[in-house]
């Protein structure tokens, strides 16, 4: 069993080496290698930690806190980009769960409770973008129930261009 709270500042380390095994596992074949080797923990970590002390700040953390400490991430807030014909949309930015432990639940825990804590923040509906190719990714938020809603965007990893496909689903 998962407890999900907030994330700090000690958070930071694991939550950034899960984020990097994450993408190593989840985007294998589709992302270039060099670009998955290229990552590191401590690199992200740095990201991570200027992220977290913005100043007024828009988005929210948490993490899925397990036997071993932190064993997944979510990251959300307002959605990034106007969306035609939708009240207010959040938008999950990241959710990655430690690669071993896909499966158990972990992923759907934290997506709970974003949607939980968008919705008390007044957003009707949200959004999140998803690789195309990231077939297992598709299937995860299709059964929490968000929707293609056709609008693409693309994305350059190391000179190769990569689309990612907008979901959307009500709160």
């Amino acid at each position: 069993m998962v407890h999900v709270r907030e994330m700090d500042g000690a958070d930071v380390e694991a939550v950034s080496a899960i984020r990097v095994r994450g993408w190593q596992a989840a985007y294998t074949g589709i992302v270039p290698q060099a670009y998955l080797d290229a990552m590191t923990a401590e690199g992200d970590a740095d990201q991570r930690r200027r992220l977290l002390s913005r100043p007024r700040r828009t988005s929210r953390d948490l993490v899925a806190l397990g036997d071993r400490g932190p064993v997944g991430w979510i990251c959300f807030g307002p959605c990034r980009s106007e969306v035609p014909g939708v009240g207010r949309l959040g938008e999950v930015y990241a959710l990655y769960v430690s690669p071993d432990l896909i499966g158990r639940g972990i992923g759907r825990r934290l997506l709970g409770e974003a949607h939980a804590q968008m919705k008390s923040h007044g957003f009707e509906a949200s959004a999140l973008w998803v690789l195309c190719d990231n077939h297992q990714a598709r299937r995860f938020y299709e059964r929490a129930g968000y929707q293609a809603d056709g609008a693409v965007q693309d994305d350059v990893y190391d000179e190769i261009t990569l689309s990612e496909l907008r979901y959307q689903r009500v709160l």
